[in-house]
């Protein structure tokens, strides 16, 4: 018997560097929120140096953002700061109100900035297929899969993205409607609640465990009656580092997409892509470890099969 194709797409990004970028350095913004609080006398030179230096610190005393400490995040980053800013102070003392303004910051658009086409991209990919009757696929499940705190999901939610309240080690009643609900994100499978970071392949285990929940949610008998079935699912995961992400998506037996904006091709350019609209992704992964793209838009349009 002919084995059926692969018809339905499990697509994982990176959330940090590939969905988004800090809006400035982040010595820039960290140096402009400590003048706002009367703190000043450093370069931001002298203010990257430390940061590095505090975050290092803090991440070898307390792995996971404090999460096997019982601290969690905010105190994590409560003490990263404190941290980055004792060298500088010079005899001046640090600002009671530094520490929550710079996590306020950094919690959602006011400290990131995003792809402007991720939102319509994401929503295209989840539109259902007599609205794309070229989609490569008949259903798309979309996931974050990352090495981060908790704060993720609201950071994302800040760029109007619809972000299902769905993560890695919530219990009780899976809070989605399964494949019917449009979420643009279906779930988060962040280190800090799996215990493990890129590369680790037991973090892409998490989200293939996710998948399962997000499938089981459905009542439908379409989807009973076969897009259950995880060997009908392709795994794609979509990063920026090549060492954590490509490395840790291979590791898995997933396929990986290298987010390549400006740096030498690694493995299939898009271009290549493009010039073979008939291809699945199983023909264009077949011979190369990497597909490479220049942009998320570049993926979608591909996904979407737009000319």
């Amino acid at each position: 018997m002919i084995p059926m194709p692969r018809r339905n797409l499990l697509l994982c990004f990176d959330a940090f560097g590939t969905l988004f970028k800090p809006r400035r350095p982040i010595a820039v913004q960290y140096r402009e929120i400590a003048r706002e609080c009367g703190l000043d006398g450093f370069s931001d030179e002298q203010l990257q140096h430390a940061f590095r230096a505090a975050f290092k610190s803090e991440a070898k005393t307390h792995p996971n953002y404090g999460r096997a400490s019982g601290m969690g995040a905010e105190k994590w980053w409560t003490n990263v700061i404190t941290k980055t800013f004792q060298p500088l102070l010079a005899g001046q003392s640090l600002p009671t109100d530094l520490a929550p303004k710079l996590l306020h910051r950094f919690s959602s658009d006011k400290g990131y900035s995003f792809a402007p086409e991720l939102p319509e991209v994401l929503k295209s990919l989840k539109q259902p297929q007599h609205q794309h009757p070229r989609k490569r696929f008949d259903k798309i499940v979309v996931g974050v899969i990352t090495n981060s705190d908790d704060r993720v999901p609201g950071i994302l939610s800040s760029f109007g993205l619809n972000v299902s309240p769905l993560r890695f080690g919530s219990h009780g009643t899976t809070p989605v409607n399964g494949l019917k609900d449009q979420y643009d994100i279906d779930f988060h499978c962040m280190s800090y609640d799996v215990g493990f970071e890129k590369p680790d392949t037991r973090i892409f285990v998490a989200a293939e465990s996710m998948l399962k929940r997000v499938i089981s949610a459905q009542r439908d008998d379409e989807v009973v009656g076969g897009h259950n079935d995880l060997s009908s699912w392709i795994e794609v995961y979509v990063g920026d580092e090549y060492d954590k992400d490509v490395v840790g998506a291979l590791g898995a037996g997933w396929n990986a997409v290298l987010l390549n904006d400006g740096g030498a091709d690694q493995g299939l350019s898009i271009r290549e892509l493009e010039n073979s609209p008939t291809k699945s992704l199983d023909d264009v992964f077949s011979g190369t470890s990497t597909l490479s793209v220049k942009s998320i838009r570049s993926l979608g349009d591909w996904l979407l099969a737009r000319d």
